[in-house]
Order: C-alpha cells, then structure tokens, then sequence
C-alpha cells in the first residue's frame, strides 16, 4: 500500500514539475517608454479590465490608497528631475499611488518601488510628491486601464490616467530648455556647420530670438560650401519669414524646391511651393 500511495506521489510530481502551460494574465503587463524632449521616461505597470464592474467607488474605492494597476506596484522612471503640479522631483524610479475621488485625484510618487499593491499604511519619509489632479468624465467606456504621456513637447508633457469614464491628467515639465540653452551656448564657441543648424532649428521651434536663429541658419548655410541640403534651405526659408523677411525666405525656398525637384522630394516640392506662393502675396 505504501508503495502504491509512493508511485501516485510521484506521478503527481512529476506532472506538476512538467507542466509548461503558459496562460494569458487576467491583468496584462504593460510596459511604456517615452522620450519627452530630452528626458527618458519608462512606465511599468499590470492593465486590469472592467469586464462588467463598477470600478471607481467600488472596485476601487473611494478615499483609499489604490496601487493603480493589478499585481506589481505601478512604476515611473526617468534620468533627468522634473517638476509636476509645483512639485520637484529627482530622477530615479518611484511607485505611483492613488486616493480617488469622485471629483480629484491624488497621486503619490513613492521611493518604495518594490512589491505587489500599496502599503496598509504610507511611510511619510518616502512620499517624494503628491499631486492633486481634477476627475474628467469621458463620454465613453475604457475597458482597459490605461497609463500613458501624451500632450508631448520639448518641454513637457501630461501623465495620464484612463479607465472606464474617467480621466485624470497632470502636466509635468521636463529641464530641456536649460540644458540645450548651456549646450548651445557651449558649443557656440566653436560650432560646425550642423551645430549651427540645430540651435537655430530650436529657436526657431520654441519660439526664442528669431533674429539669433537668422545668424545661425545663415552661418549653418555659408559651412555647407555650396552643399546644402534642401531640408537645410527650407529651414532657412521658414526663420527668414518668421523674422519678416519675405525675401530672403522666397530665395532660400526656391533653392530648397529646385534640390527638392533633383533629389524626387515630393513633400518638400509640396512645402516650398505652398510657401512662395503664400510669401508672394
């Protein structure tokens, strides 16, 4: 009988060890990274559905700390420091907690990354932030919960929160203007060709000194040697007439329309032309 009860004993173990059925999580592991002007950002978080529940106020109850997500501590990481909702935060890796209310959010970013769901009780010395966000109703359903970064832009962009009808958002602000600010300034000490090129092409982006970008683009050109590219050209045009020179930006898009036509660049072809004609008027 022992001997009968041993050989079942070991049947059953070895059926166990050799079970490699792998089978779908009920709330998927999501992984997320986004670079937001010069800043990495990663987000790791588990995606639970709603599959037929009442989620904020029941599922997840109002008032409480929420992991926000299933399984594994929801997680934010990013190698510059950024400033959301007034707050400054180092770069590093945090939990992101949650207390939901039928009108706001608060978000806590948490030292303590590690481990499944929230703490019973949150260590005051390791909350980094908190962040109080306004609840928006969305006329539709979202089944699957949702982290993301959207509104992107050098410098900045939104955390966002999405499931079932609700919506929370909370812009942050990322240090790209004053590292490329000291990166430019640095480099214009002896800059090439396409050092010049991209420091004009910022300022023409965020809106700074055009007359500045008009010096740069100029000497950008002048490097070149004869050789520009008519991406290059183009450029040219577009601070030529953002500084009012309409000009200078109809000859600088004619020559970057007649490489456009050589190299077969139908967008840039497209571009230009739109472009002197709306200068010509």
């Amino acid at each position: 009988m022992k001997k009968l009860l041993l050989i079942a004993l070991v049947f059953t173990y070895s059926f166990t060890v050799n079970a490699q059925i792998e089978t779908p999580q009920p709330s998927p592991f999501s992984k997320v990274e986004q670079k937001v002007g010069l800043t990495d950002f990663t987000l790791e978080y588990s995606r639970p559905g709603v599959k037929g529940r009442t989620v904020f106020g029941d599922l997840v109850p109002y008032g409480k700390v929420w992991r926000t997500g299933a399984n594994l501590r929801t997680k934010i990481t990013f190698n510059n420091p950024i400033t959301i909702g007034g707050k400054e935060l180092k770069a590093g890796t945090y939990a992101i907690f949650t207390i939901p209310q039928a009108t706001k959010w608060e978000i806590i970013f948490y030292t303590e990354y590690a481990g499944g769901g929230a703490p019973a009780t949150l260590d005051e010395s390791k909350v980094a932030a908190r962040v109080t966000a306004e609840v928006h109703e969305i006329p539709f359903n979202v089944e699957t919960f949702t982290i993301d970064l959207n509104n992107l832009s050098n410098s900045g962009a939104t955390l966002e929160f999405i499931w079932e009808k609700t919506y929370v958002g909370i812009p942050f602000t990322v240090p790209t203007d004053v590292a490329v600010s000291k990166n430019i300034e640095k480099v214009m000490a002896g800059p090439a060709a396409g050092d010049y090129y991209a420091a004009a092409d910022y300022y023409l982006q965020e809106g700074k000194d055009i007359n500045k970008a008009k010096v740069w683009i100029d000497k950008a050109i002048e490097m070149s040697n004869g050789d520009a590219k008519f991406w290059q050209l183009r450029r040219q045009a577009l601070i030529y007439a953002k500084s009012g020179d309409k000009k200078g930006a109809i000859k600088a898009a004619k020559a970057s329309l007649k490489l456009a036509e050589e190299a077969g660049n139908a967008d840039y072809v497209k571009m230009n032309t739109e472009s002197i004609a709306e200068w010509s008027k």
